[in-house]
Formats: C-alpha cells, sequence, structure tokens
C-alpha cells in the first residue's frame, strides 16, 4: 500500500507549476519518484525534475484521448506508480448565455474526460497493490455560481467522478478530492482583484498553498479515508456569493486572524 517506504511514483498532471509545482516538490520531501506531467510547460518542468532530483517529465495534451496512455507509458522503468493526482484544469471564463461547443468540449476533456481516462488507467496499473488517487476540485462545488459556466460544469463532474470511483475501485484504491477556494490569481484576474477577494469568506483568511499540501499530505497517512472531499474555503460556502469572488464588489473581507 501507498503507506509503504518502498519505491514508489507519484504521478502529478499539471506538476511544472503553480499549486502543481508545489504538490511535486512535497512529495518528492516525502520520498516519492514524482513524474510530472505537463503540456506547455516542459521547460519548467525540466527544470522542476533537476531540482528535485527523483523525478521525471511526461508531456501530453489532456484534451487529446491518447493522453492517459501516454502518460501510463512513461511510468516504464520507474518505480510502482501507488498515487495518482488529478491536478491539471482548463479555466477559461464563459457564461450560461454564450458558451460555444467548443468551451464546452474543452473543459469537458481536461476537467472531466481525461482524470476519468487517467483514474480508469491508473487503476489497472495499480492492480490489487492499490493505491490512491487525490482529485483537486473547487470549492465552487459547495456553492456553486454561473461564472466561468462549462469550467464549473466540468468541476461539478468531476466531483461526481470522484465519489463514482471511490465506490468502483474499492478496496484496492482509495479516491479523494481537494477543493480550494481561490488561492492563486487566476485567469483574468488582477493582483489588485486577487488580494482583495483572496479572504472573502467566513474566516476572513485567504488559502494557502501550503493548506492544500497539507491536505494531500492528510490523505495519504489516513487509510480509511475514501470518497471525501476536503474542502478548503474558510467557509466562504456559507456567504452563498451569487457571483465568482473576482467579480463582487462591496463586499470587503472580515479582518483576517493571526
Amino acid at each position: 500500500m501507498v503507506e509503504t517506504k518502498e519505491p514508489r511514483t507519484a504521478i502529478v498532471t499539471g506538476g511544472a507549476r503553480r499549486i502543481g509545482a508545489a504538490l511535486s516538490r512535497a512529495l518528492a520531501e516525502d520520498g516519492w519518484h514524482v513524474l510530472i506531467h505537463c503540456n506547455h510547460s516542459q521547460p519548467e518542468a525540466r527544470a522542476l525534475a533537476a531540482e528535485l532530483g527523483s523525478a521525471s517529465v511526461v508531456a501530453a495534451d489532456l484534451a487529446e484521448i491518447t493522453a492517459a496512455e501516454t502518460i501510463m507509458a512513461a511510468l516504464e522503468g520507474l518505480p510502482p506508480a501507488r498515487l495518482l493526482v488529478n491536478n491539471a484544469s482548463r479555466f477559461v471564463h464563459d457564461s450560461a448565455l454564450d458558451f460555444s461547443v467548443e468551451d464546452w468540449a474543452a473543459h469537458i476533456d481536461v476537467n472531466l474526460r481525461a482524470p476519468a481516462l487517467l483514474s480508469q488507467a491508473f487503476a489497472r496499473h495499480a492492480g490489487a497493490e492499490g493505491g490512491v488517487i487525490v482529485n483537486l476540485l473547487d470549492a465552487k462545488i459547495a456553492a456553486p455560481n454561473p461564472d466561468f459556466f462549462t469550467y464549473t460544469v466540468s468541476k461539478l463532474g468531476f466531483a461526481g467522478l470522484t465519489e463514482l470511483c471511490a465506490r468502483a475501485y474499492a478496496p484496492a484504491l482509495r479516491v479523494c478530492g481537494i477543493a480550494p477556494s481561490v488561492t492563486l490569481v487566476s485567469g483574468p484576474q488582477s493582483r489588485a482583484n486577487f488580494e482583495a477577494v483572496h479572504a472573502l469568506n467566513a474566516l476572513g483568511r485567504g488559502v494557502d498553498v501550503a493548506e492544500i499540501v497539507a491536505a494531500l499530505r492528510f490523505i495519504l497517512a489516513t487509510p480509511t479515508l475514501t470518497g471525501q472531499t476536503i474542502l478548503l474555503d474558510g467557509g466562504q460556502r456559507f456567504l452563498s456569493l451569487a457571483r465568482d469572488v473576482q467579480f463582487i464588489q462591496g463586499f470587503p473581507p472580515k479582518p483576517g486572524r493571526d
């Protein structure tokens, strides 16, 4: 199982930048060989792999139906894969009134179909030895609003996929989710807007990447945890926001706490 100290590999999609890079670094620190998946971030992925030492790189476009095969083929010669982190995501703005068929397909292919196929391939690869799948979701699943429409639909589907896979792949695999609210500047958001709304939640404090890393480590360290999503939103769902936080005006966050 994953909790052993024997050599094992963790696959991290979108593992070269932002939250994915932080997860890759943490897993390497914890003794995993990390297979860093990337698409357009190949220079960053190679630099990160060199920094980590025990790491490899695989490039694949998750919009392509063969992406899962490409990623799994890169495991040849590596320690057994015991962890899959479905972190990569497409995040482009549209609305319920203006989304196109192309928008719909682009988000569903990358944010839902790709992790479904990767999970299937990983389950077959892991076999009876088992492992863990961790899916990076979005706190919007707990309090949806229609901004970023097709993105949100894809993440709601991804949340459903997480529970279904937990049921389907037990007892060999555990499947969990981590659903943070806005953590880094995203999409069309400006730095000024991010600073204004990062802590827009009941606790008045924004989510930090380190908390996502801690949630991943908690999942890995808890053998009876499966089918659960850890929601990191500071209670933002209690506010029942009608719009995505970056479009909220005149709604200042509460003072943060030390």
